[in-house]
């Protein structure tokens, strides 16, 4: 009567990863479609909008692990020792929560590290982490995918 609604935590948590999909199409939509296709984006929105609440926790939890164990590494200055190949299978375990089912591979892993180098956004997001983060990624990134 008062204009109230009242949502179950399901269509609460529904709700917040539709915001999260919307809001990302608005602000990169357009570059990541021409960059990736929309098959690809389209499946990466639909495997986040598949996801149970332990999942999308399990991803925040790779995520916060991914930036300790990268802090760790840098301080070590190896991207090839085990610390930052440990960082970098995190991130493996993290994408391929988005990813498209079974299309990671070492060269879309990679190529998405020069990315982490190349573009200024994602550079200061891993910049963030710690000063030198972007870069350190990438040489550990470019070590992992030799071994695996």
């Amino acid at each position: 009567m008062k204009g109230e609604i009242t949502m179950a935590d399901n269509e609460k948590f529904e709700g917040f990863k539709q915001k999260l999909i919307d809001e990302n199409e608005a602000k990169y939509g357009e570059e990541i479609r021409e960059r990736f296709g929309d098959d690809t984006v389209d499946s990466s929105n639909m495997r986040i909008k598949g996801m149970s609440e332990e999942q999308w926790l399990k991803a925040q939890n790779l995520s916060a692990e991914i930036s300790e164990v990268l802090k760790e590494a840098l301080e070590s200055g190896d991207p090839a020792g085990d610390v930052a190949q440990k960082a970098c299978d995190l991130h493996r375990q993290w994408l391929c929560m988005f990813w498209k089912e079974g299309t990671y591979s070492h060269e879309a892993h990679n190529s998405l590290a020069e990315t982490y180098v190349a573009d200024e956004r994602f550079k200061a997001y891993y910049d963030s982490v710690v000063d030198g983060a972007a870069l350190f990624l990438r040489d550990a990134i470019r070590n992992y995918c030799k071994e695996g």
